[in-house]
């Protein structure tokens, strides 16, 4: 459902001269929106040494309290990889999941993999053409070829957990209170069953969103069958509410799940114009927390990406996320200065601007 607020203008408008004159480390509102103090969260930075992507995992979980702290109470877990499409250059890595669920599962956690991915080769991506669809038996066919060939099918199989298609299936309607585009969001059953949401990101740039991490991750979750794949039509919603970049429809997901811990693959990242045309570079850290906007703060930050320079961290601040900056988080395992790198920027694009061989045409 449309979300009609009656004074989100005026607080885009009111609020736009704010946004723009904060300093690059921080994200100080002009007023706090309620939020209380608290505890620094804690995030991990941890490199990976000789390869071995699974042990520097663990010892990321293992520096925010352990599995049995950050999934404490927690039954029943979904990881979210981002496999926007069938690359394996660009979509995160099935060791880190791996690693991740087999935690998870010594743990006694019932654990499942979920995905809508964006697009496909001769699927909804035919020649230099990328179409819109909201088509089932397309999106359905496409999804699990998405899985076939980046391994996850095997993944899934060996570990005897379900993978779920987040584009199709039971659908359930959850609120989204004073959300920036909807009142309420249309999710896969599976979302509102589980009791954490694990967010794993590769790290990268991304041409409409600055970058993709954590939270812009969760774009995946809106099934494909009511917002169409590539989610050009939700951007376009999005942009009629006035979204700078795609920050309105990213807050009022993460808004409407249970995202809990957010782990970043940095084995490899990609700067320039992502989330999938841009250069590969290796990063070899694994990145973790349990706080959504913190996370993808240090791992911004860890890319020489300031808060203020993503629209997403600024709007999410300002709906009542915390914290404000990368001062306001403990950092553990490695020292920020030590793994920093400065990431060319993506030549970012306005949603308007996008040109009619991306989503704009629909089968």
């Amino acid at each position: 459902m449309r979300h009609h607020h009656p004074s989100r203008r005026d607080f885009v408008k009111n609020s736009a001269s704010a946004v723009l004159g904060t300093a690059a480390g921080s994200l100080i509102p002009p007023r706090a929106w309620g939020r209380s103090p608290a505890e620094k969260p804690v995030v991990s930075v941890v490199r990976i040494r000789n390869g071995r992507v699974d042990l520097a995992v663990e010892e990321a979980i293992d520096l925010l309290g352990g599995i049995e702290t950050v999934a404490k109470g927690k039954d029943r877990i979904m990881l979210k990889p981002n496999l926007v499409a069938e690359g394996p250059t660009f979509t995160t890595k099935p060791g880190v999941v791996k690693t991740l669920a087999q935690l998870m599962q010594r743990s006694g956690k019932d654990v499942l993999i979920g995905e809508g991915s964006a697009a496909a080769g001769g699927f909804n991506v035919q020649g230099a053409v990328t179409y819109r669809t909201r088509n089932r038996e397309t999106l359905d066919r496409m999804q699990q070829y998405v899985f076939d060939t980046l391994g996850y099918t095997d993944l899934a199989q060996s570990l005897r957990i379900p993978l779920v298609n987040l584009h199709s299936g039971e659908l359930a309607e959850v609120p989204v209170p004073n959300g920036f585009v909807f009142d309420n969001l249309t999710l896969h059953r599976s979302l509102t069953d589980i009791d954490l949401l694990c967010s794993v990101p590769m790290m990268k740039t991304h041409v409409l969103a600055t970058v993709t991490l954590g939270m812009k991750n969760l774009i995946g979750l809106y099934p494909g069958t009511i917002y169409y794949s590539v989610r050009a039509w939700l951007h376009d919603q999005a942009a009629m509410a006035e979204s700078p970049g795609i920050a309105f429809e990213t807050i009022d997901m993460v808004r409407a799940n249970k995202l809990g811990l957010t782990v970043v693959d940095a084995s490899t990242a990609m700067e320039g114009d992502g989330p999938s045309g841009g250069s590969l570079v290796p990063m070899n850290l694994i990145i973790a927390g349990t706080n959504p906007l913190a996370t993808d703060l240090v791992a911004a930050d860890l890319m020489g990406i300031g808060p203020s320079e993503v629209p997403t961290f600024t709007w999410a601040y300002r709906a009542g996320l915390g914290p404000a900056g990368v001062s306001d988080v403990e950092v553990r395992g490695e020292k920020p200065d030590d793994v920093r790198r400065s990431f060319v920027k993506p030549n970012v694009i306005p949603w308007g601007a996008i040109n009619t061989t991306w989503g704009v045409q629909e089968i």
